[in-house]
């Protein structure tokens, strides 16, 4: 999300350090042994103080489920925003564009009724060659249910944002009786088998809450059933929104397991190649996760398609404050100068 050392003064970063939220105690400790990525990934340079991205893409409402074009000149996120037109009520999609990188973020527009609904919909996510946007719903299907699955909708013109054909729901190998969320859309990285990651569970933040994924193909239909990635998952605790790198190697996550530093943080995961198993997750550390404040949280990661870049939601000082004065989920950004590459003798297995 080669933004690295030039992204942090072309966005309209408006951070107020609120003083008086963080006196309390934080909501969970440290527990001992547990092995923090102090500033970075495994495999990477250290990330960067996070920034908000502040007006017009974050406001006084809650702003999540960041994810960026692979031009880097559109955000897609979520937001239940009533300050501008055309929202359709609950949680909606919304773009907001640039002409440059070193161009501010313009007003975001919503995705309109042919993707967005009454309902909520939520995670939306880009196919490397932009022609499929897959995003979560809990509008009445054609059984009546309202339970969140994984939709996918198409456009002929990768460069339109507003050219999204009529969603479609994936079928039973994704959507089950429980809520699908989070989808993450990795294209070819595995020996051709385009796989979709995504989280599985019942809501608010339910403890059955677990990371899968299944194949799909560069059109969107799938191939077979979805299998839980065990790896990754804590089965005592919530894990999702996974992102995964784009060559297969490298997976960021959200998880309330063991170990975190807030309500809820981001951890990290590698590969040496996709025919191997994925590491024991790791706390992505400060300062992306943070600490000493009760109730904030660090989630919804996003990594750019250049893996340089680290998009997420957090609601930690800095963040837009809502109408009560408390800071509101914003959207955030960490940066590193590499993308995180593996020790050159293990690229020598693969």
């Amino acid at each position: 999300m080669n933004k690295a050392p030039m992204l942090a003064p072309l966005l309209l970063v408006h951070i107020a350090v609120l003083a008086a939220c963080g006196t309390d105690s934080p909501e969970t400790v440290l527990a001992p042994g547990a092995r923090i990525l102090a500033s970075s990934s495994a495999q990477g340079s250290p990330w960067s103080e996070p920034l908000n991205l502040g007006p017009p893409v974050n406001s006084p409402a809650v702003e999540q489920n960041p994810t960026l074009s692979r031009d880097e000149l559109s955000l897609y996120f979520v937001s239940n925003r009533t300050d501008l037109p055309g929202a359709l009520g609950g949680n909606d999609m919304w773009v907001s564009h640039r002409a440059c990188l070193a161009c501010p973020w313009e007003t975001p527009v919503n995705l309109g009724p042919v993707v967005n609904s009454s309902s909520g919909d939520a995670g939306p996510n880009l196919s490397v060659d932009g022609h499929l946007l897959f995003f979560t719903s809990n509008r009445p299907d054609e059984l009546g249910s309202t339970d969140n699955d994984i939709y996918v909708s198409h456009r002929a013109d990768p460069k339109d944002d507003f050219g999204w054909g009529p969603p479609v729901k994936l079928g039973s190998d994704v959507n089950s009786t429980l809520s699908e969320f989070g989808p993450d859309f990795l294209e070819s990285a595995e020996d051709g088998a385009a796989n979709l990651y995504f989280q599985r569970g019942l809501a608010g933040g339910h403890p059955t809450n677990d990371i899968y994924y299944a194949a799909v193909t560069r059109d969107g239909e799938t191939r077979g059933p979805a299998v839980s990635v065990v790896e990754l998952n804590d089965p005592t605790v919530a894990d999702g929104s996974p992102t995964v790198r784009k060559d297969g190697r490298e997976v960021f996550f959200n998880s309330t397991r063991s170990g975190r530093l807030g309500s809820v943080d981001i951890w990290v995961s590698t590969r040496r190649n996709v025919h191997r198993a994925w590491s024991t997750p790791e706390n992505l550390g400060p300062p992306v996760n943070i600490s000493g404040l009760a109730g904030v949280g660090t989630r919804d990661p996003d990594l750019s398609f250049d893996g340089r870049t680290l998009l997420f939601m957090s609601n930690r000082p800095g963040s837009v404050l809502r109408l009560d004065g408390v800071p509101s989920d914003d959207i955030w950004m960490s940066t590193r100068t590499s993308r995180g590459e593996d020790d050159p003798r293990e690229a020598r297995e693969r």
